[in-house]
C-alpha cells in the first residue's frame, strides 16, 4: 500500500493560503481606508462611472475656488465704492454749508476738504486684491490713476489740472467782459455781441417786463442780441433780463430793475429824464453787471468746464495759445504736453466685461471696472475742480467765485437722472454675486449627490468588511491547520 498526493495537495493548500492572505490584506486595507481598492481596476464595472464622478467633483471644486477669488475682489471693490459714495456726500455737504472766506493760500477750508477727499478717492480707485488692480479694466497690473499731486500740478512739460483751469479762465473771462462786446448805445438801443469760438458768456435770451421795450435776437454767428426802449420811458420796477449760457452747461441771468432812487443799488438803473437818458443808465448798469458775472460765476463755470475736459479722456482739449485771453479755438492735448490722469485700460466695451469668470458649466459672471466710468469720472472732476480752483484774498469777486463754485459742486454731486451712478456699479456687482450664490447652491447639491454615488462605488462599510475579514481569517486559520497536519503526515503515522 502506498501514500501518494501529499506534495500536490500541500502545494494546492499553500496556494490557497496565499490567496486567502491576499484577501485578508486587501480587506484590512479596505477597513483602514474605507475604499474598495486603491486602483480603478479593483472597482469592477462601475470604474468608468467613478472616474466621471470624480471629474465632476473636481470641476465643482475648481468653480468654488474661482468664486472665492471673485467674491473677494468684488468685496474689496464694493468697499471702495461705498467709501467713494460717502466722499461725494461729504464734499457735497461742505459745498452747501461752508463759508466762502478765503485763507492765505487762496482757498477756503471746504476746498481743503475737497483736496483731501480727492486724494482718498484716487487711492480707492487704485485698490488691489492680491496683485490685481480692480479699477484698471484689463490692465490689472497697472494702477488705475496718477498721483493726486501729479494730476493737480502736472509733471514736467505735462500740464496738470490747475494749469488747464488757469488757461481756460483767461479764455473765458477775456478782458473782463466774458468775451462780450457791448456796443455804445444808439439813442435808445443797446446791443451785446458774443465773441467767436467756444469761450466766454453766450447770449441765450433777452426779455423785458415793459411792453414798450423791443427785444431782438440773439441771432447770427457770433450771436448778437439787442433791446430798444423806444420813445416811451420806463416806469419804476420795470425790468430788463438777459440770460447767458456758461461753459459748464449752467445758465445765469442778469436782471436790471428801473428805479428813481439815487444812487441805484446793484442790479438797478436810474430812470432818466427820457428814454435816451434811461438807455445810457441801463448801458452803464449792464456793463457793471456783465463784468460781475464774467469775473464771478463765469470763473467757477470755467473751472468746472476745464476739469470736465481734463477728465474726459485723451486727447484732452486745450485752449489754443498763448495768448489765451483772445483764443477762439481749442486744440487736442498730447501726451507730451498734457498729463493723463487715467492709466488703466481704455476699451470702448462695457467695463464690467473686462473681468469675466466661469462659475459653472455655461455660466460666467462679469465683474470688471474702470476708474474712467461716467459715474466715477463725474465725481472726480467735480471734486478736483473744487480742490484746484484758487482765488485771491484781495479780489472783490472772490466771494462770488467761491459761492458759484459751491453751488455748482453741490448740484453736480447729487444723483443725476439718466446718468450712471456709483450705486449702478455696485448693483452690477450684486448681480454677479447673486449669480455666484445660485451657482454655488446648485453645485453643493450636485457635489453631495456625486459624493454619495461615488461612495457607493468606491466605498465600503465597516460592518461588511469586518464580516468578510472574520470569514477570511477563519478560512485562513483552517487552511494553516490543514497544511500543518499534512506536512506532519508520514508512512509510520499513516499506518
Amino acid at each position: 500500500m502506498t501514500v501518494s498526493g501529499v506534495g500536490i495537495r500541500t502545494s494546492i493548500l499553500a496556494s490557497r493560503i496565499l490567496d486567502l492572505q491576499s484577501q485578508f490584506d486587501s480587506l484590512q486595507t479596505q477597513l483602514a481606508t474605507g475604499k474598495k481598492s486603491n486602483t480603478y481596476a479593483g472597482m469592477g464595472t462601475n470604474r468608468g462611472f467613478a472616474v466621471a464622478l470624480r471629474a465632476q467633483i473636481s470641476s465643482i471644486d475648481a468653480f468654488a475656488d474661482t468664486m472665492t477669488n471673485v467674491t473677494t475682489r468684488i468685496n474689496v471693490a464694493n468697499a471702495a465704492l461705498t467709501r467713494i459714495v460717502a466722499i461725494g456726500t461729504t464734499v457735497q455737504g461742505a459745498a452747501v454749508t461752508s463759508s466762502t472766506q478765503i485763507t492765505s493760500n487762496g482757498q477756503t477750508i471746504a476746498q481743503g476738504t475737497a483736496r483731501s477727499s480727492l486724494d482718498e478717492m484716487l487711492s480707492l480707485l487704485n485698490s488691489q486684491s492680491g496683485d490685481r488692480y480692480l479699477f484698471s479694466g484689463r490692465a490689472t497690473d497697472t494702477a488705475a490713476t496718477a498721483a493726486t499731486d501729479d494730476i493737480l500740478n502736472g509733471v514736467g512739460a505735462q500740464a496738470g489740472l490747475k494749469q488747464l483751469i488757469a488757461e481756460r479762465k483767461q479764455a473765458d473771462v477775456g478782458s473782463g467782459t466774458g468775451r462780450l462786446t457791448q456796443a455804445t448805445p444808439t439813442a435808445t438801443s443797446i446791443s451785446l455781441t458774443e465773441d467767436t469760438g467756444p469761450f466766454g458768456l453766450k447770449l441765450a435770451s433777452i426779455t423785458s417786463s415793459a411792453a414798450s421795450v423791443t427785444t431782438t435776437g440773439p441771432t447770427g454767428s457770433p450771436a448778437t442780441g439787442s433791446f430798444d426802449l423806444g420813445a416811451t420811458n420806463l416806469n419804476t420796477g420795470d425790468t430788463i433780463t438777459l440770460a447767458f449760457n456758461l461753459p459748464d452747461g449752467t445758465s445765469e441771468n442778469v436782471q436790471l430793475t428801473a428805479t428813481t432812487t439815487t444812487p441805484p443799488q446793484a442790479g438797478q438803473f436810474l430812470i432818466g429824464a427820457n428814454s435816451t437818458a434811461t438807455a445810457a443808465n441801463i448801458n452803464a448798469a449792464l456793463t457793471t453787471a456783465v463784468g460781475g458775472l464774467a469775473n464771478g460765476a463765469l470763473v467757477a463755470a470755467s473751472a468746472l468746464k476745464a476739469s470736465s475736459e481734463f477728465f474726459s479722456g485723451s486727447p484732452v482739449p486745450r485752449v489754443s495759445g498763448p495768448p489765451f485771453a483772445s483764443a477762439t479755438a481749442q486744440v487736442p492735448g498730447t501726451a507730451a504736453n498734457t498729463l493723463s490722469w487715467y492709466n488703466g485700460e481704455t476699451g470702448t466695451d462695457p467695463a464690467r466685461g473686462t473681468a469675466v469668470a466661469r462659475v459653472d458649466n455655461g455660466i460666467t459672471v462679469q465683474y470688471g471696472a474702470r476708474a474712467n466710468e461716467p459715474a466715477l469720472t463725474a465725481q472726480l472732476q467735480t471734486i478736483a475742480a473744487m480742490a484746484a480752483m484758487t482765488t485771491t484774498t484781495g479780489d472783490p469777486n472772490a466771494s462770488a467765485q467761491i459761492g458759484a463754485l459751491y453751488q455748482r459742486v453741490a448740484t453736480k454731486l447729487l444723483a443725476q437722472t439718466g446718468q450712471q451712478s456709483v450705486q449702478d456699479i455696485t448693483a452690477d456687482f450684486a448681480g454677479a454675486q447673486i449669480a455666484m450664490k445660485s451657482a454655488a447652491d446648485r453645485q453643493t447639491q450636485t457635489k453631495n449627490t456625486a459624493e454619495t454615488m461615488l461612495q457607493s462605488i468606491e466605498g465600503v462599510t465597516d460592518a461588511e468588511v469586518t464580516a468578510k475579514l472574520l470569514a477570511v481569517q477563519n478560512s485562513l486559520n483552517a487552511s494553516y491547520q490543514t497544511t500543518a497536519m499534512l506536512y506532519q503526515t508520514s508512512l509510520l503515522k499513516f499506518l
